[in-house]
Formats: structure tokens, sequence, C-alpha cells
């Protein structure tokens, strides 16, 4: 890669940020394409901070990851509707130093579940209320016979399970609940506390698809205990690598080289040790 005064800078913002694949991914997409772009990870403590410096290097693009999609909404310049709706954001695009936010989550984890399931037959128990949480269930609501929020935080869920008009459980109560798929997108089982697993295996009894957004380690210690107990399992490499491909596509126009960014993917996390 030759970077030059035409270089064009784009980036992921979030903390922690040792996990991520994003710039291998990215860059090598950029490459594939002939664009002059580097991709960098800045990890921060201060979202305001990347606003102006986005405005100001110009940085073209931003993924946006824990814990800033939904507090992010308020430092920008337009938000798409979808995203709007959602209340996360996950991608910002720079255009002519006014920062719009997007959400790619969303379109991404639909993609990953299509044609594994009959959606409007089954019930979902979901993991956690973030950012990802509020995409996959937006994705879901109105496909799924059934939502079921499974919170730590009480109030976080009970906010997201008004906006969705779903119902929602404390975390350690899932068990509890009958859902024959099961989405995880809590941090739990996240390199480098593999070993965790965010509910025990008697809450995938009813299960037949057990979902992790967790891309780092690809087998999570959840989809490990699917696979045990027969669950069809979907890693979160797929819906990181749908996500990403949106985002190129935002930020440049183009379609996506989908074969390279996963083989980007696949290299990437060969060399992690």
């Amino acid at each position: 890669m030759k970077i030059d005064a035409r270089t064009s800078l784009y980036g992921i913002m979030g903390k922690p940020l040792g996990h991520t694949l994003s710039p291998a991914v990215h860059n090598a997409a950029f490459a594939s394409c002939g664009i002059n772009a580097v991709y960098l990870a800045f990890e921060t403590l201060h979202p305001p901070g990347c606003r102006e410096a986005a405005r100001a290097l110009p940085i073209k693009g931003l993924s946006v990851t824990i814990p800033y999609k939904s507090r992010i909404l308020g430092h920008l310049d337009s938000v798409e509707a979808t995203a709007a709706e959602i209340g996360a954001v996950n991608t910002v695009a720079n255009r002519g130093g006014a920062l719009h936010g997007f959400n790619t989550d969303a379109g991404a984890a639909l993609k990953a579940l299509e044609g594994r399931m009959d959606l409007e037959r089954t019930s979902c128990l979901l993991l956690g209320a973030g950012g990802a949480a509020r995409a996959v269930g937006f994705a879901l609501r109105g496909r799924c016979a059934e939502i079921t929020i499974a919170n730590r935080t009480g109030d976080r869920a009970a906010e997201l399970a008004g906006a969705l008009g779903c119902r929602w459980t404390p975390l350690p109560d899932a068990a509890g609940v009958r859902a024959g798929l099961v989405i995880n997108t809590t941090p739990v089982g996240m390199h480098p506390e593999t070993g965790r697993s965010p509910v025990p295996v008697k809450a995938l009894e009813y299960a037949s698809v057990v979902m992790d957004i967790i891309y780092r380690p690809r087998r999570t210690a959840l989809l490990n205990l699917a696979e045990r107990v027969g669950c069809v399992t979907i890693a979160g490499e797929e819906m990181f690598l749908n996500q990403a491909a949106a985002q190129f596509s935002i930020w440049t126009g183009l379609e996506a080289p989908v074969l390279e960014m996963k083989t980007a993917f696949d290299q990437a996390v060969g060399g992690i040790k």
C-alpha cells in the first residue's frame, strides 16, 4: 500500500478495540478496488473529540462499536431513518464536512438468518440491550412470532422492550424462556475472556438456531454449547462481514469485494495467537 498526501483516512471508534479485525477487512477491500485509502483503529473515551477530528483531518468514514453506537447519535449532523428508528449508528460517512449516520447491523443480522429458519413461526431470545441488540431487535420486529429481551441491566432491557413492543426478563432468568432462536449481542465470551457463555445450556433447551455476533473467537463458548445440544449455529463473522460490506458501499458507492474481505478475515484470524 502506497500512502501519500492523497490517501483517504477511515477508521473505527470504540473502546476496547484490541479484538477488532475491521482494519484488516477494510484495508483489503480498499486495496482490492485500487482505492488510495487506509483504515485505522481509534480507541477513544471521547466521542465528541472523534467528531471534531473527523471534520478537521478529514476522516471520510467511521465504523462505530461498543460503547458508542447509541451515544453517538447526538454528535452527528444527520441520521438516516432506519438508524434513527433503531436508535443506534454503526457507520458514519463524512460528506463535505457533514457527518451522516447509518446502521448496517440490522440488515447484516437479517441476512445471516435468512434461509436458516422460518422466522414467522419462531420466538427469539435476544441477549443484551445495547446498540447491537437494538439493531437485531428492530430487524426481527414484525418478522419473529415473539421476541424476549434478556439483559443484566433491567432499565435498559425495559426501554428496548418498550421500543420493540415485546417483553423482557433479567439475564439470570433467560433459561426460563422458550425460544427457538437465541441471539447473543453481549460481549460475554469475546476475546480475551473466551471461556464464558452469557447463558447456561438450559437456556438453549428449546432452541433450534443459536447465533452469536461475537466474531473473535470464531467459535464462542455459547456456540460450542449450542452445537453440543444439536442446534444450528451462526458465527459472528457472518454478520460482521455483511455489515462491513454495507459500510464499504456507503463510503465508496461501489459494490464491496466480499470474497477479498472474507479472505482477509480468515488470514487475520489465522494469525491471532
